[in-house]
């Protein structure tokens, strides 16, 4: 099947996007499956999840085109015998072929999949036990691996108010046979007489937030928001065919299973291996990467910035081994460091790789899942800007090496069709080119609010834009309603996007901003006692005004006999780079600092806990 001409069919000649109104990600992915096999593409080879448990060089699962639609039906008949169209199921396991037929198999049962994680991952049971309270769930799908933790988290659960639990492995692939399409059942027959939304718009899944400031929130996909967002991601990375995804990111993170349930419903390459398999031997990335599988395809991966470091440090290119099949490797889900990019580059691209092809984006789960990335072959920006100018709201270029230079890489540009602008939180008046506001986006890929949170909805997908640029409105052409609050600060300068920090995580003393993110990159930098990727820097209430606390978690081969001094150099470092003193700086044990479900350290949730203690 000619990919390329499949997609291009959903773009006018203006570049907008049209959607069939009767269209959903279900039956997208079996038109695709069927026109592929009329190609005679049913053999190719798709999924090659890897298996680490047992070997260190890990063991391969092979999937064809046809063997994982079959699995997906298996999944979705035996769905229809127990649950009914519209029910809520959620997928609890780590990354396998399994999660993932799980979660195309409820989409295809006309059921809503609820994305999360093997209850065994530690320190993230309440967070978990809030949102499955939250979606209520009337099927837990998961596997055999993971199925010991799934029946002892729910073990407390008086036996009738249980969600059923169901092993995906466990299926026989001839339930396939018995699979129908939920729109010719009487059930789905009646639900579309009186459905007061098209096809297109109604829910596709649910993605939780992280929780890290209050009851995990579910941001309600639709269709028509994911199926706009992944034509733009297309359109906008310029993805080149064949394509092939290498990816090890958490199928419970929009980032992952979006990205994982495409290529399956497109008929693409895929190897796949867990968070924790990467982690513990990156070089397994790497290595796959390198790898050219069955064809010299375009590979891409999308990955968090902790990986490249991880990458840089344990799995640095082997002898031989060429990276120029890497046509993109989109890094997000937390800021870029100057750092990462350089030393990645620094170690890979002498191997092969094109340095173009590192490629810093910006999305969230509210947007579906991408909103920014480079779109120019002059790619990765780093700039670099003024701190005190940045304190005040102002982005000032300043040349590297420069006294109070603090480095941003820009997250490109926006995908279109879809507007991007910054405003002042206070007037939501548009801001003009380098000055620092929050960011504020338009479009359908927008999801549909949160569920079940009408004012939360309304707070964050409900803003009217106030004042536009008398000229050169980025807003142009979109109406003042239906914007989207991101709580993201930015600024855009020369046409490309940096993300600047939270909103609500600014530290702000003595009338000055200070983002934590840079605070913690100083922390870092200060001393080889510090841990990497592992300090929460925020603020607390004080007596005339905020204080400053940092926690710290001690480097792996760190002893707690050096913590008094690392403090001092830590201080002294924060206070000379940013000008205000910490009120504690507090040491912790590696993985000790709390972190959100996708792995992030969790600012606000640390802040809340220090405060319990005072």
């Amino acid at each position: 099947m000619d990919l390329e001409k499949a997609i291009a069919q959903f773009f006018d000649e203006s570049g907008n996007i049209r959607l069939a109104p009767q269209l959903t990600l279900a039956g997208l992915s079996e038109l695709m499956y069927q026109g592929d096999l009329q190609m005679g593409g049913g053999e190719r080879h798709c999924i090659r999840f890897w298996d680490f448990s047992e070997s260190r060089e890990g063991v391969a699962v092979d999937y064809n085109r046809t063997e994982i639609n079959t699995r997906i039906k298996a999944v979705a008949a035996r769905l229809q015998q127990v649950a009914k169209m519209g029910d809520r199921i959620a997928i609890l396991a780590g990354n396998s072929p399994e999660y993932l037929f799980g979660f195309i198999g409820a989409l295809y049962a006309g059921m809503v999949p609820v994305p999360l994680y093997d209850p065994n991952e530690p320190g993230h049971g309440d967070h978990l036990r809030a949102v499955i309270g939250d979606s209520e769930p009337t099927v837990v799908l998961t596997n055999k691996a993971s199925a010991g933790a799934v029946r002892e988290h729910f073990a407390d659960i008086p036996s009738r108010e249980r969600p059923r639990i169901l092993s995906v492995d466990s299926l026989p692939d001839t339930l396939a046979e018995s699979y129908q399409n939920p729109a010719s059942t009487l059930q789905g027959q009646q639900m579309a007489m009186m459905a007061t939304q098209l096809p297109i718009d109604t829910t596709a899944f649910l993605q939780y937030t992280s929780g890290s400031t209050r009851t995990p929130a579910g941001v309600v996909l639709t269709n028509r928001s994911i199926l706009t967002n992944v034509l733009q991601i297309f359109a906008g990375a310029k993805l080149q065919m064949p394509l092939r995804l290498v990816t090890w990111l958490p199928l419970h993170h929009d980032m992952g299973i979006i990205l994982a349930v495409f290529v399956i419903m497109l008929g693409l390459p895929m190897e796949i291996m867990s968070p924790r398999d990467f982690i513990q031997q990156p070089s397994r990335w790497t290595r796959q990467l390198a790898s050219r599988g069955e064809n010299d395809v375009n590979t891409y991966a999308v990955v968090p910035n902790f990986a490249l470091e991880l990458a840089v440090r344990y799995g640095k290119p082997e002898e031989g081994q060429d990276f120029s099949n890497v046509d993109g490797i989109i890094i997000g889900s937390e800021p870029v460091s100057e750092s990462a990019v350089e030393n990645f580059a620094e170690v890979f691209v002498p191997a092969g790789l094109k340095r173009e092809a590192l490629r810093p984006s910006y999305g969230l789960a509210e947007a579906s899942l991408l909103v920014t990335t480079p779109q120019t072959e002059n790619r990765p920006v780093i700039s670099h800007f003024d701190r005190d100018e940045l304190a005040g709201g102002k982005a000032v270029l300043v040349e590297r090496g420069s006294d109070n230079a603090v480095a941003f890489a820009s997250n490109g540009q926006v995908v279109r069709p879809q507007a991007l602008t910054i405003v002042d939180p206070e007037t939501k008046a548009e801001l003009a080119d380098g000055l620092v506001g929050e960011i504020w986006t338009n479009g359908q890929n927008t999801a549909a609010g949160y569920l079940d949170r009408p004012e939360d909805t309304a707070e964050t997908f409900g803003q009217k834009l106030g004042e536009r640029l008398g000229e050169g409105s980025r807003a142009e052409g979109f109406p003042d309603e239906g914007w989207l609050a991101t709580g993201d600060l930015g600024t855009i300068i020369d046409g490309e996007t940096y993300i600047t920090g939270r909103l609500k995580d600014l530290v702000v003393i003595a009338g000055r901003n200070h983002y934590p993110q840079d605070i913690e990159a100083t922390v870092q930098e200060a001393s080889a006692h510090v841990r990497a990727d592992s300090i929460a820097a925020f603020a607390i209430p004080g007596e005339a005004s905020e204080q400053l606390v940092i926690l710290v978690e001690r480097a792996d081969d760190a002893d707690s006999s050096g913590d008094e001094a690392a403090v001092e150099d830590i201080r002294a470092a924060v206070a000379s780079t940013h000008g205000v003193t910490p009120a504690e700086i507090r040491f912790h044990a590696p993985n000790e600092i709390a972190r959100s479900s996708s792995g992030k350290i969790a600012r606000r949730v640390n802040q809340k806990a220090y405060l319990a203690e005072r």
